[in-house]
């Protein structure tokens, strides 16, 4: 094809064409990408290669699990592999000892053992639902380490052979020695940049709502609907905070110390959005005159420059020194707390802006301590760690798949009496349990490993009878497994077909099978094949069968559970810790929930936030039976009775001149305000 064509003016030779930049751009950043998966690629084969040579040299007699191991623990990113070494390093012996404590119960009784086995998949697979990111992944290796060293004690027909501690004990050596292969490649040829990322996620994130926090004061609530989806936006960004989280943690001990930090960061950003969207929603409700005027008493009341600083908020800057703004935030904040307000409507929009700002603090808190600034003395708080499970049906719909999977496999392995029955059970126990927590990805993620161990078996075949035989040092053993494992980590480094390609690479290793007196028996290396794959198949079978919780069904759980524990608060529950109850909540929507969900949510921890804090006031005052009735309205669905008791409330509370009687007339209105806005929520029935 003619790169001029005729009706096209050609360009002078030696002259540079201004539309070719972009394109000069795309090729170099295409190549720097392919470069850096090449780099990992070149990672994971050293990490295995290393692995394998010390199982090697130690004489070991199941050295592939050493260089699964370190294949697995390989990830592109540093932070990422050193977490899940570090959680591989926990589950793992978990399982060991699981499975020396179910062989010392049941050691003559094959059925027993079996249904223990099964029934500790189960747990496994219920808690790493529970559980998120790599802490999950820890549950789920606990589940199925139990089964690979079941699987090596086991006969023919099953049954546990007594030995079920030594090899216990030598699955842990050759695990560990692949953990710490990885992280010693990976150490050394990768200097991190996870801290870097978040800083950046948390000062771009930041600056958005300061920005647009700003606007909505000196605009006056005049643009709802605009901020509201930028508001939806921003939480969506916020929810995926999480995993970049945890893998900054791995890659700093001073990060992981300071952890709480990092945590109270991410709250700090829900908390800004939801002094954010009580501010807009309550200008929203004024006419422009009144808005405007009590937006000018709040911004007055901001210290010189603040309300610049955040309208005009630079992520490169603030991530460069985030100590400065944070001072000006605790400033304004604590300013707002004391401002002199008249009205609930100002009182309101005071708090509510110092709440939002109090938040943005602690974002940047989070953020000086991604900066490392030697100037910001970082508050030495380890923090409680709270479980927040935002619902316990999928984890047992987990649960309950693993067991029949694991249950059907092992029964079938003594009815057929199959010698390679412990391997199929081995490989469907960790399909179905590490998957599981993926929920709707789940069955597409099997399939990608049972198509990804098919192509990495035929690999496998050709290598072991064609190449090795003829190779004598550990050396060429190198250069032929690295001419597989490069290429397909590479490709595991990149988007497209990426878990096909991860499991290609990772699994490699366990269906070439390594030993220091390899085995060439064509019968015996098909027919372990066959059962990887038919454990693979079985379980990614399991998922259409017990399939997960659709997004929707989840989506539906949690906006139901949401209103259900409101109406339980307001019907006197106490719940310990509700804002982390419903950020929980908010992590564990899945993508598909709707934008209007997600507010919804969000609607309801500011509602029950409020209630928390009407009740000590409204008892200082003697109103505490005319709250419980009016609450005992919105917990039954009822928000116009409960709008109207609110507003019988307020006029009693008109009474006092204390500061805290206003300061309950605000709360007061920022209540009735989420009613009017979201009545058909806080009116809708329960289900689940």
């Amino acid at each position: 094809m003619n790169p001029n064509p005729p009706n096209e003016p050609r360009e002078p030779k030696g002259s540079a064409s201004f539309s070719s930049i972009p394109d000069t751009r795309r090729f170099a950043e295409a190549l720097r990408a392919a470069g850096r998966r090449l780099v990992f690629g070149l990672r994971l084969w050293a990490s295995v290669c290393l692995a394998l040579y010390v199982a090697f040299w130690l004489e070991l007699d199941q050295p592939v699990w050493a260089g699964t191991t370190a294949a697995i623990v390989c990830q592109p990113r540093l932070g990422a592999s050193l977490r899940k070494g570090w959680f591989r390093m926990m589950g793992t012996p978990v399982g060991a000892v699981a499975i020396v404590l179910l062989t010392a119960c049941f050691p003559q009784d094959r059925c027993l053992f079996f249904l223990g086995l099964a029934l500790w998949g189960a747990m496994c697979a219920f808690v790493s639902t529970i559980l998120r990111n790599y802490a999950a992944y820890a549950a789920a290796l606990a589940g199925y380490t139990s089964v690979i060293i079941a699987g090596d004690q086991l006969g023919a027909t099953g049954g546990p052979d007594g030995e079920a501690f030594l090899l216990a004990v030598t699955r842990v050596t050759e695990i560990g020695i692949g953990i710490v292969s990885a992280g010693v490649v990976l150490a050394g040829t990768d200097l991190g940049g996870a801290q870097r990322r978040l800083a950046a996620v948390f000062a771009a994130l930041t600056a958005g709502i300061a920005t647009n926090f700003a606007r909505t004061l000196t605009s006056a609530g005049r643009e709802l609907s605009h901020t509201q989806s930028i508001r939806r936006d921003l939480l969506r960004g916020v929810i995926a905070l999480d995993p970049v989280i945890d893998e900054t943690i791995g890659e700093s001990s001073q990060i992981r110390y300071h952890s709480p930090i990092l945590q109270g960061a991410a709250d700090g950003l829900v908390g800004a959005l939801a002094g954010w969207r009580a501010v807009a929603n309550h200008l929203a409700h004024l006419t422009s005159e009144q808005g405007r005027a009590e937006a000018a008493v709040i911004l007055r009341a901001l210290p010189a420059g603040l309300s610049s600083l955040l309208e005009h908020a630079d992520p490169i800057r603030w991530t460069a020194d985030p100590s400065g703004p944070q001072r000006s935030c605790d400033e304004a904040a604590r300013r707002l707390i004391a401002f002199p307000a008249r009205t609930p409507g100002l009182r309101m929009l005071a708090d509510k802006t110092a709440e939002a700002l109090a938040g943005i603090s602690h974002t940047l808190n989070g953020l000086t301590l991604l900066a490392a600034n030697p100037a910001q003395p970082l508050p030495r708080d380890r923090g409680v760690f709270h479980l927040r499970v935002a619902d316990w049906l999928p984890a047992a719909v987990n649960a309950a798949r693993a067991f029949v999977t694991m249950g059907v496999v092992a029964l079938f392995w003594i009815v057929s009496a199959w010698p390679s029955g412990a391997l199929a059970l081995t490989w469907a126990a960790i399909s179905v349990i590490l998957f599981a927590p993926r929920a709707d990805e789940a069955y597409v993620t099997a399939m990608g490993f049972l198509v990804g161990s098919g192509i990495a078996a035929v690999a496998a075949a050709v290598i072991t009878f064609a190449l090795l035989p003829g190779l004598e040092t550990f050396a060429a053993f190198s250069l032929v497994i690295g001419a597989w494992l490069v290429p397909t980590g590479a490709a595991a480094a990149q988007p497209w077909q990426r878990i096909t390609f991860a499991y290609m690479s990772g699994y490699f290793v366990p269906l070439l099978a390594p030993a220091n007196q390899m085995s060439y028996d064509t019968v015996q290396f098909y027919n372990a094949v066959l059962a990887y794959l038919a454990g693979a198949g079985v379980a990614a079978l399991s998922f259409c069968l017990i399939p997960p919780l659709s997004p929707e069904f989840r989506a539906r759980r949690l906006w139901a559970r949401t209103l259900r524990d409101l109406r339980r608060l307001a019907a006197g529950w106490t719940f310990d810790d509700w804002e982390g109850r419903i950020h929980g909540r908010l992590s564990a929507m899945p993508t598909q929930a709707t934008p209007l969900q997600r507010a919804q949510l969000l609607a309801a921890m500011a509602l029950g936030t409020e209630i928390n804090r009407l009740r000590p006031v409204v008892r200082r005052f003697r109103l505490d039976a005319d709250l419980e009735t009016t609450l005992a309205a919105l917990a039954q669905g009822n928000s116009a009775t409960a709008a109207a008791g609110f507003s019988r409330l307020d006029e009693a509370l008109s009474g006092y001149s204390e500061t805290d009687a206003l300061r309950g007339r605000a709360g007061i209105l920022a209540i009735s305000e989420v009613l009017t806005r979201h009545a058909a929520y806080f009116d809708e029935g329960v289900s689940g």
